[in-house]
């Protein structure tokens, strides 16, 4: 029996096809080789077209048959999908979408969000909502009915981009509970959607799909996707997920006190908690997890700095094209604080830890005599784990004490510098294991049809290599963090005194 997994990123669309046996996977593919584009046609936007995810998953799914060789595609018997969180996407009432989507680090809506926690009331919504509506999938569709009323007045369902992909393979709309609060539009207390942040916004309820869960038959493979895919049709598709849930599903973090982390296009760190816990600044936020049910409370915090890997993808871009690999040995070749280097990677739109700002990209201290590729390089990777370090201190604020960090062996957990430097200054030991989020997604699909229980469901799950905090070099990341970390509230201070005076 096989399961195949998709995981829908900004960057690329990742597929696997797992052994549902033995756990183990028989093959991966990722399309395109490079990343996709993201078109920001004003400061602080960020836009995709679903359909251009569609012909990625259709391209990586070609690509996944052949490595995986003379299987027998009937032996298929489930579907997952992982995705990018936060998205929005409009389609009418023949399914056709209505505009480009706007994905997680778009930053329009970021005064809509604002003005929704005065309006409602801060109190109210972090005791229903466990966060202010901030900039997410529900302010991102205020600022739709607001600005392009031609396209909302056309509008019959809100998808996040998973319902997107569920909804091309099935023909079927659905959502989760888990994928309408990471929207900010479920009600905790009330379980169920908010009918005030619908009334406040002005949603009709009808716009909402209807509610699955997580781990269950959600629809079946259409003859028309089948036939684009070249696989067979009826396949279930029995789970689907945001990716960072899902990353914590994989690599089997599901229960109070858990961590996962990744560092992709975005840096997270997802920790589990069974109590209703959240930030009062909304710096790092919390939703539903994968096994969070109106019986269960399980809910994952969140802290995402959104220019993580994009800073280094983009340095990977702009000097000389080189491969992450020499990029990672030239960053070996400058010590700890790259002499005096300080590199802040927030250029790529609102970050919710410096609570919704956007403050752009910083290189500090740059000299034209002392530093070279190899001080930006290590820089980089520095400045990456300092902000990282920064919202752990937040959510330390908020009672979680991370002792271990699971991680997949993917992105910038390849470079030895940032495993190092994370492991060392956070103080936590980092454990590497062999899986991704599309083979995450394959292993929900297990769990939805019934094949797996989350008891069995990590056969194959092998950890591959532990980082622990290293005693000689604690010390010079300490005293280096907490130089970057004055700089960092300097130029947030800067900032606030500036708005104040306008």
């Amino acid at each position: 029996m096989l399961l195949l997994g998709y995981d829908i990123g900004s960057s690329s669309v990742k597929a696997a096809l797992l052994d549902g046996h033995s756990g183990k996977s028989i093959a991966v593919a990722h399309y395109p080789k490079m990343e996709m584009n993201i078109v920001a046609k004003k400061a602080g936007w960020a836009e995709q077209h679903p359909e251009t995810w569609w012909e990625a998953l259709r391209m990586a799914t070609k690509e996944l048959l052949t490595k995986a060789g003379n299987i027998d595609k009937s032996a298929i018997k489930s579907i997952g999908i992982a995705y990018q969180m936060h998205g929005l996407v409009l389609i009418d009432r023949d399914q056709r979408v209505l505009r480009p989507s706007i994905i997680w680090c778009d930053s329009r809506a970021v005064d809509i969000g604002r003005e929704a926690l005065e309006r409602l009331g801060k109190e109210k919504c972090l005791s229903h909502l466990l966060n202010s509506p901030g900039n997410f999938t529900a302010s991102k569709l205020k600022w739709v009915q607001e600005n392009e009323p031609f396209i909302y007045e056309k509008v019959r369902k809100i998808l996040l981009p998973g319902d997107y992909i569920a909804m091309k393979l099935s023909g079927e709309v659905h959502s989760t509970i888990s994928g309408l609060s990471e929207g900010i539009l479920w009600d905790f207390k009330e379980q169920k959607v908010s009918d005030d942040l619908l009334k406040h916004f002005d949603f009709d309820q009808r716009l909402i799909p209807n509610i699955v869960p997580t781990f269950s038959e959600q629809g079946q493979l259409s003859a028309t996707a089948a036939k684009e895919l070249d696989l067979p049709a009826g396949i279930p598709i029995c789970y689907r997920a945001g990716d960072q849930p899902n990353n914590a599903f994989s690599l089997n973090v599901l229960n109070a006190g858990e961590i996962a982390a990744t560092a992709g296009t975005s840096g997270v760190v997802y920790g589990v908690s069974n109590e209703t816990k959240y930030d009062p600044e909304s710096r790092v936020n919390t939703f539903a997890h994968v096994n969070y049910t109106k019986q269960k409370n399980s809910l994952g915090i969140l802290l995402c700095i959104n220019g993580s890997g994009i800073l280094y993808s983009w340095a990977k871009r702009n000097f000389g094209h080189l491969e992450y690999e020499r990029m990672n040995s030239l960053a070996a070749q400058a010590p700890i604080g790259a002499n005096g280097l300080k590199v802040f990677p927030f250029g790529n739109g609102a970050e919710r830890m410096l609570q919704d700002r956007n403050i752009g990209s910083h290189f500090d201290n740059i000299n034209f005599n002392i530093h070279s590729n190899a001080h930006l390089f290590r820089g980089m990777l520095e400045g990456i784990v300092y902000s990282l370090k920064y919202g752990l201190e937040v959510m330390q604020e908020m009672g979680m004490e991370p002792n271990v960090i699971r991680a997949g062996h993917a992105n910038l957990f390849l470079s030895d510098i940032f495993r190092e430097a994370l492991a060392s200054v956070a103080n936590v030991s980092i454990e590497l294991y062999n899986t991704d989020g599309a083979q995450g997604a394959a292993r929900g699909a297990g769990v939805g049809m019934g094949h797996f229980t989350f008891d069995n469901a990590f056969t194959g799950l092998e950890k591959i290599g532990e980082i622990t905090p290293n005693k000689y070099l604690k010390s010079q990341y300490r005293y280096t963090y907490n130089k970057w970390k004055q700089s960092l509230e300097q130029k947030l201070q800067n900032i606030i005194s500036h708005t104040e005076d306008e």
